[in-house]
């Protein structure tokens, strides 16, 4: 264990860096948790996802309607920003995968297209 004294923007840290060898590890911060599942489409349905993270304000679909491409599916809010999240193609909405207040993650599914 090595313990070193790292100073940033004038400010001094004491920082210890232990070696790891491969049959017994040092103690440290938990490994980290499995990545979420995301939802997959439907078969033979597009997926529209979060461009961004932020929070969905307003979903003007559901799913069996019909949609033209461009059409505004829901309304993502992300930097303070309102972001209208847009039909791909033309097609029926498969799915809706989120509702009004969800957070929502950069690649999020949000809906699906036939």
């Amino acid at each position: 264990m090595k313990k070193y004294y790292v100073e940033v923007n004038h400010v001094p840290y004491e920082v210890v860096i232990s070696e790891i060898t491969g049959e017994n590890p040092a103690p440290g911060p938990a490994a980290a948790a499995a990545p979420k599942t995301e939802a997959e489409p439907k078969a033979g349905a597009e997926a529209v996802k979060a461009p961004m993270p932020g929070t969905i304000l307003k979903v003007n679909v559901t799913a069996g309607q019909s949609v033209k491409s461009g059409d505004v599916l829901m309304i993502l809010e992300a930097m303070k920003m309102e972001n209208e999240i847009m039909a791909p193609k033309d097609g029926t909405v498969a799915s809706v995968d989120v509702q009004a207040g969800s957070s929502v993650e950069n690649g999020t599914l949000l809906c699906s297209i036939s």
